[in-house]
């Protein structure tokens, strides 16, 4: 007989301890959960129904769509626009603030989602994932503005990410710690198998996309120098690099056995700052980061302090385990 907590149970759990966790909320939880669980299935399925590929369309940023990034916002939008928990959602495949439609009731939640990070891995079956931020509304029962959403990390009510791997998983924080759920697929539900995941303050491994080097300012490039001359360099210990081109996979990584993960600031276009997004990759990530012991920053301020200006701003990134962290912050200052 199972025993194991289901994520229904767990969120039942927190409403009793937390005050902020409503079961209006706890829903909302269980509705991403049920578009993450469809999501999974049709990157499974991918190969088979011919939706591996590019779409031939760009998003707001510029990139590449590929046909699961359409498919997968889709289907996030789908479940979570008719609910009456949200009154808006954020997209990174949509250039403006979702709308919820007006035959619908608006909540006191706005949803921000990348709906599958890493897609430029899906065609070599790598893993790939969902990334999920959520904040309270400035005010409940109407539609929400571009504005609405500028709200600073340390504001965010819930973040997690689910990882389409060999299991799928949901990392998920409240605000009091960080637990991880697996996808039990006999019984369709996630139950917690990774609670109150912690990250090492040590590590000895790195994750960077070393083909932008030449790009990087001088305290990275100090960094990964010390890194790579292991033993015969002041840091006296040899490290491991790792690179799978998609954030879940580096943070879930980073949560189970510590590391440092970078997307630094670099010089090859003035107009961007970072890579990733502000608020649907930076922020819900910085705050898991954290509750698990971590330490999020662009190397010069922390990430979750950071007011935002726009809804896909971006911003550098380096996170992970403390004390490694804070050896990179202390080069930048």
């Amino acid at each position: 007989m199972n025993t194991a907590t289901s994520l229904t149970q767990f969120m039942i759990e927190q409403q009793r301890e937390q005050p902020n966790v409503t079961a209006d909320f706890s829903l909302l939880i269980s509705d991403i959960a049920t578009a993450c669980i469809r999501i999974a299935d049709t990157v499974k399925r991918s190969a088979m129904t011919g939706m591996l590929g590019s779409a031939d369309t760009e998003n707001i940023q510029g990139e590449t769509q590929k046909k699961l990034d359409i498919i997968t916002n889709d289907i996030m939008v789908d479940a979570l626009d008719w609910t009456g928990h949200l009154s808006g959602m954020v997209s990174e495949e949509i250039d403006d603030p979702i709308a919820i439609p007006t035959q619908y009731p608006k909540g006191k939640y706005l949803a921000l989602f990348d709906p599958l990070d890493g897609s430029s891995n899906i065609d070599i079956n790598l893993t790939v994932g969902t990334i999920f931020s959520i904040l309270e509304a400035k005010e409940k029962g109407i539609d929400a503005t571009h504005d609405d959403f500028l709200q600073k990390g340390v504001e965010q009510v819930c973040a997690g990410f689910v990882l389409y791997g060999p299991s799928t998983m949901m990392i998920l924080t409240t605000g009091q710690g960080v637990n991880g759920f697996t996808l039990d697929q006999d019984i369709g539900e996630f139950v917690l198998t990774h609670p109150n995941m912690t990250i090492p303050e040590d590590t000895a491994e790195f994750a960077i996309n070393m083909s932008n080097q030449r790009f990087w300012e001088a305290p990275v490039q100090q960094y990964i120098d010390e890194c790579i001359q292991g033993t015969d360099g002041i840091r006296d210990k040899d490290f491991n690099m790792r690179w799978v081109a998609s954030m879940v996979a580096e943070v879930y990584r980073v949560l189970t056995r510590g590391g440092i993960f970078m997307y630094p600031h670099d010089n090859r276009d003035p107009a961007k700052p970072g890579k990733l997004r502000l608020m649907y990759e930076a922020n819900p990530m910085g705050y898991i980061v954290e509750q698990a012991g971590g330490v999020c920053s662009t190397g010069r301020e922390r990430i979750l302090d950071i007011i935002p200006n726009d809804i896909h701003q971006r911003v550098p990134v380096i996170l992970g385990s403390k004390n490694e962290v804070e050896r990179v912050i202390s080069y930048h200052q």
